[in-house]
């Protein structure tokens, strides 16, 4: 794990892919701050527009990483003057993000019409969970009301029991914040060959269905039952799943080709089911041998026999562990920045480095800075009482 600076949030802007591009995002909470936040991490100056007393974590908004390498301001959408100053920023910027309910920004006057009237090249990235239109388009929800949906949700799980929820990883983030950034960077490319910006309308439920469309494929050509538990890839098959050992660890299986699962069974011990990897009928006879086996030693005593093998195999780590693991330190997968242990950018690149820059951006801490690197001058007005002075010291 490598250790960055302690640099604050202000001067972010720096090297990246993405130097030089800059990005408005209307603060919200999920899959739209960490999009922004990995246009942050490629280099793009991101500026955070905050609102008094806006949404957040819930925890210290000097811990939120999805914040890292932005910086903030404050903007009121519902003064007078609010709509105006996030327009200004607007025609400055070269990517524009939100993630309101359908409607709600054109209300505020910051919707694509009105920003588009400023900044024809703009290209306005729209996060939501069910899309700007369809029945559902006006409903409130969350990941995983969104990836019940799609029939992703229901591909996880032991059968008789409740599909498990996955954290907020597969809606939020995988069918959401990275296909908004996949979505806003062809939208960039376009404006950039043209002129002409677009809206780009990022839902949940349309990239979490995108990302099954392999196991649609093999449905249809009769490859995949349509029940849990049934398949090659989820828990159906006793050579590609998770086992408990002795001291309540977990060990990860994924030896599915020949030569894996031949090292594999030698390995553990089981060397009798080296013919049983295609008999689905040996299959449940398998499973309680393999968990029988995981379940005589601890995880580390297992991670050390198969440590440096092609078996496929890998101990479960906690998020306190990953970062320790030798092959993530070597890679410093994780990094150090002010004290709090997080991802490191990705993914990497050769000629244009990234790294973390900043911390969590606090709201309204570069409204100054930004008003002057962005020729902004309407930002900065007198004293906002909702707005935190930056430069006013902390009481001791």
């Amino acid at each position: 794990m490598t250790t960055a600076g302690t640099a604050g949030a202000t001067g972010t802007p720096g090297h990246g892919p993405l130097a030089g591009v800059r990005v408005v995002e209307l603060a919200g909470i999920g899959p739209g701050p960490f999009a922004a936040m990995l246009l942050a991490d490629l280099g793009a100056d991101v500026v955070r527009v905050d609102r008094p007393g806006g949404p957040s974590l819930a925890i210290d908004p000097a811990h939120d990483i999805t914040n890292r390498n932005k910086r903030s301001v404050i903007v009121d959408l519902k003064a007078p003057d609010g709509p105006a100053r996030v327009l200004d920023l607007a025609a400055r910027a070269d990517v524009l993000i939100e993630g309101n309910r359908p409607g709600v920004a054109e209300r505020l006057g910051v919707g694509p019409e009105d920003c588009h009237a400023r900044n024809p090249r703009l290209v306005y990235g729209r996060m939501t969970g069910w899309g700007q239109d369809g029945p559902l388009a006006a409903r409130a929800g969350h990941d995983i009301a969104y990836i019940a949906l799609t029939g992703t949700l229901g591909l996880i799980g032991a059968p008789g029991t409740p599909p498990p929820a996955p954290a907020n990883l597969l809606g939020d983030y995988a069918g959401g914040s990275l296909y908004l950034v996949v979505g806003v960077l062809a939208a960039l490319h376009h404006a950039r060959a043209t002129g002409t910006g677009q809206v780009v309308d990022a839902a949940i439920v349309d990239g979490t269905a995108h990302l099954s469309a392999m196991l649609h494929g093999m449905l249809a050509a009769g490859g995949w039952q349509d029940r849990r538990a049934a398949n090659l890839l989820d828990g159906g098959c006793p050579y590609y799943g998770t086992y408990e050992t002795a001291d309540g660890g977990h060990m990860a299986v994924g030896a599915l080709e020949p030569q894996f699962y031949d090292e594999f069974v030698r390995l553990l011990g089981v060397e009798e089911f080296a013919g049983a990897r295609k008999d689905p009928a040996r299959w449940g006879e398998l499973r309680e041998a393999v968990a029988a086996r995981f379940k005589s030693r601890t995880r580390a005593e297992w991670t050390a026999v198969f440590e440096g093998t092609d078996a496929c195999v890998a101990p479960v780590l906690s998020l306190r562990e990953a970062p320790h693991h030798p092959h993530l330190a070597a890679r410093a997968t994780f990094t150090d920045h002010g004290g709090i242990t997080q991802p490191a950018p990705a993914p990497r690149f050769s000629a244009t480095p990234t790294a973390v820059r900043g911390a969590p951006a606090r709201p309204g801490a570069d409204t100054a800075e930004v008003a002057r690197d962005w020729d902004v001058p309407r930002l900065v007005r007198p004293r906002d009482p909702q707005q935190p002075d930056p430069h006013r010291k902390a009481s001791p």
